[in-house]
């Protein structure tokens, strides 16, 4: 039981490190794009993302809800098994590397 218990912490806390990591990183490119819009927007002398929340802090997260409730389109004359396992190699091998 105890060998079990040490396997299972000893497999989480590693885990858990590199969620934490993950999402702190994808927060802070979320950040970082509404700070490029800014500038951006600067440039160009016209009004950047300040619509939503407090001069625009809550974009990242309205950018990311609109990209979460896409639509998911599978091709109707592909494999389907490929067509995912594809985009989750790519996504697997992007996180390794």
């Amino acid at each position: 039981m105890e060998n079990l218990l040490i396997f299972v912490v000893s497999f989480l806390i590693p885990l858990l490190k590199a969620v934490v990591k993950l999402v702190c990183l994808l927060v802070a490119i979320a950040f970082y794009t509404l700070a490029e819009r800014k500038v951006m927007a600067a440039f160009q002398r016209r009004v950047g993302p300040n619509v939503v929340g407090i001069v625009g802090l809550l974009q990242p997260l309205a950018d990311g809800v609109k990209l979460a409730a896409k639509e998911f389109v599978i091709p109707s004359h592909s494999n389907s098994r490929i067509f995912i396992g594809a985009a989750m190699a790519i996504l697997m091998l992007a996180l390794v590397g």
